[in-house]
């Protein structure tokens, strides 16, 4: 089975949220921190993270794990060129063919075992995508097959790796992960995540 490669994507500048959500603080933690801590935990070759606004800040937030940092000097042209940035890293540093699993840093309830799960569902059921199903859509986290690397690398502007889904949904498999669906965009959102650890 070719290895499997996490690339963390946190390049935004939250414009919605109105500061840095990857500075927001979960549970004595900040949320990239979280993300970071969670795509360690598993069974992964290696984690990227793919900075861009804020990235001095962040940096000296989070230089002290096990990843490689890597800078996306066109952040603000849209999620396609963190994906683009990101891929060639993997193509950069591993020799063999590699699977990807995307993870977004605003997505706090997260967990290891959903990533080693989707890892191994690509494994058993051979398919070329692994998405998280909530809130009756499939998305992030997703785990692409090695095949789908050039694929990707053509997405442009504000595409993202969802955009493989329509064109190939005979090729994906979905894990239920209700929790996904918690996602860090709008104070609001941080609120619902406060209460919760509150709760």
């Amino acid at each position: 089975m070719a290895p499997t490669s996490i690339i963390i994507l946190a390049a935004g500048a939250s414009s919605r949220l109105g500061h840095a959500k990857q500075q927001l603080y979960y549970q004595g933690k900040t949320l990239l921190q979280h993300a970071i801590e969670t795509a360690l935990g598993t069974k992964a070759e290696q984690v990227l993270v793919v900075l861009g606004a804020n990235a001095d800040s962040l940096t000296a937030q989070i230089s002290h794990y096990n990843i490689s940092l890597l800078q996306n000097e066109e952040w603000e042209s849209g999620m396609a060129s963190s994906i683009k940035v990101g891929l060639k890293a993997v193509k950069d540093f591993q020799s063999a063919p590699t699977h990807v699993l995307f993870m977004l840093c605003d997505q706090p309830l997260i967990t290891t075992e959903l990533l080693n799960a989707m890892m191994q569902a690509k494994e058993q059921t051979h398919k070329e995508i692994v998405g998280s199903s909530y809130a009756g859509t499939i998305g992030a986290p997703m785990l692409f097959d090695a095949s789908l690397l050039n694929e990707l690398m053509q997405l442009s502007g504000q595409e993202g790796a969802k955009k493989l889904l329509s064109k190939y949904p005979e090729k994906i498999v979905a894990i239920p992960f209700p929790d996904a669906a918690l996602d860090i965009d709008t104070q609001q959102d941080y609120q619902a995540l406060q209460d919760l650890e509150a709760s």
